[in-house]
């Protein structure tokens, strides 16, 4: 094991952890897309191709939500990468769906841990990866932080998983219970 990896996760973290300072907005945002844009370009431990580069929707305010987490039963999902816990779920009202959207939040078992939210919506497999995005990944520092009453949620920091770059790095897809009817054009993208 190298250092690159340490050193690839904690500027992952530092740059949410900078967003979180902000408290969020299009600048913050901004300046994580271009800190993600130059980390996936030139650190060695990018599953990023040389010849490659990521791509966004444009921020959207709208995307920025407030969850509702209510408790959940603790059910195992068990993937290749490790076994995680069902802590609860997320209810948010998202802008394309007069009705409550609801994400299983996970927690990842063993060493680190950490909470856990990916999603599938209506634009995988064309405008983003098939497999579905990651939303939130404490384990590596990708949160916003809480609110008051649960979590914020803001999709235009959704990212796709290091395996639609790079096939030998390994990634748990969103499960059925983390499926968004409706498309959410916020995030990363598959390049175009």
């Amino acid at each position: 094991m190298s250092l690159d990896l340490l050193d690839w996760r904690r500027r992952v973290a530092d740059l949410y952890a900078a967003v979180r300072a902000a408290d969020g907005g299009p600048a913050p945002w901004e300046r994580w897309r271009s800190g993600r844009q130059e980390l996936f370009a030139s650190h060695p431990e990018s599953p990023l191709r040389a010849e490659g580069r990521l791509d966004w929707f444009p921020y959207d305010p709208a995307w920025r939500l407030e969850a509702v987490i209510e408790p959940a039963s603790g059910e195992p999902w068990s993937t290749a990468e490790g076994v995680f816990r069902r802590l609860g779920t997320a209810v948010l009202m998202t802008p394309v769906s007069t009705e409550p959207a609801r994400l299983a939040l996970w927690w990842l078992e063993g060493y680190a841990g950490g909470l856990f939210v990916p999603f599938r919506d209506a634009t995988a497999g064309a405008a983003t990866y098939g497999g579905g995005r990651y939303l939130l990944d404490t384990a590596k520092g990708a949160d916003l932080g809480p609110t008051a009453g649960g979590l914020r949620f803001d999709f235009n920091y959704a990212y796709n998983p290091s395996c639609a770059y790079d096939p030998r790095w390994p990634c748990p897809l969103a499960p059925e219970g983390n499926r968004l009817t409706g498309e959410v054009r916020a995030g990363e993208r598959v390049p175009r």
